[in-house]
């Protein structure tokens, strides 16, 4: 059973770091794409950051290019998302998904997602 568990959001000011973790269990680690979303009341899911694990290749959107990175650690199953210089346009819901044959940024093609952690970014 495919299980995703996200972790490490809370409240930071502008110009800070957190550090989200996505804990997964129930699939083969490396042979999954992973993605990580984010989600304000009334707006569509974003695609933050994506990584094809079986290369390591990596993808952001154009507004946290540079601040964000994504990585993986196949000892753990697990796969991080570290976010610095923050901005308030950055609150939202994240959310991270699995696929085992998509990596790229839009949501829909996801089967696996996790129950979400909250990230607010505010003074």
């Amino acid at each position: 059973q495919v299980q995703l568990v996200e972790s490490g959001g809370g409240l930071v000011q502008p110009g800070g770091s957190l550090r989200l973790s996505c804990a997964t269990s129930g699939f083969r680690f490396d042979y999954y794409g992973i993605g990580w979303f984010r989600q304000v009341p009334g707006k569509k899911r974003e695609g933050v950051s994506s990584i094809n694990l079986s290369d390591g290749a990596t993808y952001y959107t154009d507004s946290v290019k540079g601040r964000f990175s994504i990585s993986g650690d196949t000892a753990k199953n697990t796969v991080y998302l570290q976010m610095n210089s923050l901005k308030p346009e950055d609150t939202g819901v994240y959310y991270c998904a699995a696929d085992p044959e998509y990596y790229g940024l839009g949501f829909e093609p996801y089967d696996y997602w996790g129950q979400g952690t909250q990230v607010t970014v505010s003074s």
